[in-house]
């Protein structure tokens, strides 16, 4: 009998990412085989995101494409937030379409499938059921020397803009030996940088009565043979404590670099947002950061054009990125999101004044960012090598401890190395720059 075949196209974050490794990885124990191409599969499967309004068409778009195009007998399901939140209604959007499953059903997926083989009807699963048995299923990453670990899941913050405790749940963390047998089994499979996930890792432990969780578990975790970098994302502001701050300079292989999203500069508004912090707090744990770890690579999100932002909150956001000059942000329009405190919000500003600030605000970031990654020039950093470079046949690429790309002329067989690299050219998306020989790195490690 022929061996059936599945396919999964992911939107959205580094957590959606993560979920379809987990899919495939409850898939394959089933006996079906990863393919490449949709038209070749005989179970499609679209792994959905809702944060912003064209996320979701994007998905739709994508699901029906890939609908018109499927061989006979095909099987799809729709999952992740966008489906928790639609549920049965996209039975009427999506014309041939088996099954839908929610965000905490992920391990219940080969039994929807099972189910519609046996000829159930159009099959809904998108129960919250208040805990975290999902996000413990190992998933190895084929040829990888990274992996994604998540260590909690859903939220407790009900930011006025954000669907995601409506859509993935209260906040519940992991068991620590849990996670830590996980990163364990990952360094036996030859991982060598994990990256540890959730919606608010710096809360990681109050599920279950335990503060300081998150710290605790970074200098567990900074104790496994085997595993080279640590990386950490999202971290809420509020919950960045200094016991988490000290771990930057104490912890050998957790990577100088932090995703802190600040959302806007505008005291009004991050408090209209929920967000339960000022721009002065912000950055006051900014300046601590880089008193502890020198160097320390600091990334953002910001939402431009929330109900009732003046053009004099704009500029305070403007304000405090020139105080900050932040090495990356991820800057977007707001959207209303159904739900949410934010929808209901008056002063909704038009698409225009959105689109120009922006504008403006992507254009102060792109020199910020520029600046930054000028300041490696002539610099050595130490890069995992991760596979070929997408700008070059004869390049490979990696990333520094700073989770900057790297792009420099090297060997396939390099994969999975560590490599010693001087920066020879700096891009806003990217470095250029050429190997250290064995000679050259000792003589660096002798000065």
């Amino acid at each position: 009998m022929k061996q059936k075949s599945f396919y999964i196209k992911t939107f959205g974050c580094q957590i959606n990412v993560h979920d379809s490794e987990q899919i495939a990885e409850l898939l394959i124990r089933q006996g079906l085989k990863p393919v490449k191409d949709a038209k070749r599969a005989d179970l499609i499967i679209v792994n959905t995101c809702s944060i912003r309004e064209k996320a979701e068409q994007k998905a739709i778009s994508e699901a029906g494409k890939l609908l018109k195009r499927a061989k006979p007998g095909l099987i799809m399901g729709i999952g992740g937030c966008m489906a928790q939140k639609e549920g049965s209604r996209l039975l009427r959007k999506l014309n041939g379409l088996d099954f839908v499953f929610g965000t905490q059903a992920i391990g219940r997926v080969p039994d929807l499938v099972r189910r519609v083989q046996e000829g159930a009807d159009f099959i809904v699963d998108t129960s919250l059921n208040g805990n975290a048995e999902s996000i413990g299923i190992l998933a190895i990453p084929g040829q990888k020397t990274s992996a994604f670990v998540s260590i909690m899941q859903g939220c407790d913050n009900y930011c006025a803009f954000c669907v995601v405790p409506y859509l993935r749940g209260r906040e519940i963390s992991r068991d620590m030996q849990g996670v830590l047998d996980e990163i364990r089994s990952l360094a036996g499979n030859g991982i060598r940088e994990v990256t540890l996930l959730g919606q608010n890792v710096n809360s990681y432990g109050k599920s279950f009565g335990r503060e300081g969780g998150f710290s605790a578990l970074l200098r567990q975790i900074g104790q496994i043979d085997g595993i080279e970098r640590v990386r950490f994302t999202t971290s809420h502001p509020k919950d960045l404590a200094e016991d988490i701050m000290f771990c930057f300079a104490e912890i050998e292989n957790l990577c100088e670099h932090i995703h802190l999203p600040v959302q806007s500069g505008a005291d009004r508004v991050l408090e209209k947002m929920n967000r339960r912090y000022t721009s002065g707090d912000y950055l006051a744990k900014v300046e601590k950061l880089r008193e502890i770890c020198p160097g320390i690579c600091i990334t953002t999100d910001i939402i431009v054009g929330f109900p009732g932002e003046t053009e004099e909150d704009f500029e305070k956001t403007l304000e405090l990125m020139r105080k900050i000059h932040f090495d990356g942000a991820f800057s977007f329009k707001y959207s209303d999101r159904p739900g949410t405190a934010a929808e209901k919000l008056e002063g909704k500003i038009s698409d225009s004044v959105k689109g120009r600030r922006l504008k403006v605000l992507q254009a102060l970031q792109d020199m910020h960012t520029l600046e930054r990654n000028r300041e490696l020039e002539g610099g050595i950093q130490q890069v995992i090598v991760e596979g070929a470079s997408k700008n070059s046949g004869s390049d490979m690429m990696g990333r520094t401890r700073t989770n900057r790309i790297v792009n420099f002329p090297a060997e396939p067989h390099l994969i999975g190395s560590t490599v010693s690299v001087r920066i020879t050219q700096a891009y806003l998306h990217s470095l250029r720059g050429e190997m250290l020989s064995e000679r050259e790195v000792f003589q660096c490690c002798c000065k």
